[in-house]
């Protein structure tokens, strides 16, 4: 079974993409597999996985320049920036100005096909903007969070720079290769390491 992970079982413990919050919204309960007698949710593995593989099929249908990636929590800003500076992807970090999706008289408005934010919480604003312009929404979503306009939840420990790291270092390689910017594994010149500051 492990063997169709995208990364080895480990690489995705080592990341605690997998550890939830002690908090968990009726959204959520479908994605948890345990809690932890800490009281930590454990996410399930498997279903981490399948959710990626169809966040990388999804943003496959669509050119770099397509897509908004926004992240307000700054955990995401190392793993968001890089993978925008080799896909081509665009990516709004911190505040996200209100209207940048809806307001073309707006100096920093722009188009967009495709929003993915790394937290539906901190990134509402973008997520309605997005809703409002009936773009589709993939969302990064812990244990805590509502699931309210978005179209693709993909449920994982979205405050961790290690899991944001280990997401992004996946979603680049797979991006490119589904997108043929890159042919094998070999090409992709990047660790896991320089998404996340740890």
């Amino acid at each position: 079974m492990a063997e169709s992970f995208l990364v080895p079982t480990n690489d995705y413990l080592k990341s605690g993409i997998h550890i939830g919050t002690k908090f968990k919204t009726k959204y959520m309960e479908n994605f948890i597999y345990k809690t932890r007698p800490d009281g930590l949710s454990v996410l399930n593995l498997q279903t981490i996985d399948d959710r990626i593989k169809l966040a990388i099929n999804l943003m496959a249908n669509y050119a770099p320049e397509e897509m908004l990636i926004v992240s307000r929590r700054e955990n995401g800003w190392k793993a968001a920036r890089l993978f925008g500076k080799i896909t081509g992807t665009r990516i709004l970090t911190g505040r996200y100005p209100p209207g940048t999706l809806t307001n073309p008289r707006l100096k920093n408005f722009m188009e967009t096909k495709l929003l993915f934010v790394t937290d539906p919480w901190p990134d509402k604003n973008a997520v309605l903007d997005a809703f409002e312009m009936g773009v589709p929404v993939i969302a990064l979503c812990d244990t805590n969070n509502q699931s309210n306009y978005i179209d693709l939840v993909v449920p994982c420990n979205n405050k961790g720079k290690k899991s944001l790291g280990l997401f992004f270092y996946i979603l680049a390689k797979e991006y490119m290769k589904k997108r043929r910017m890159i042919k094998s594994d070999e090409e992709f010149k990047y660790k896991e390491e320089d998404f996340s500051d740890e």
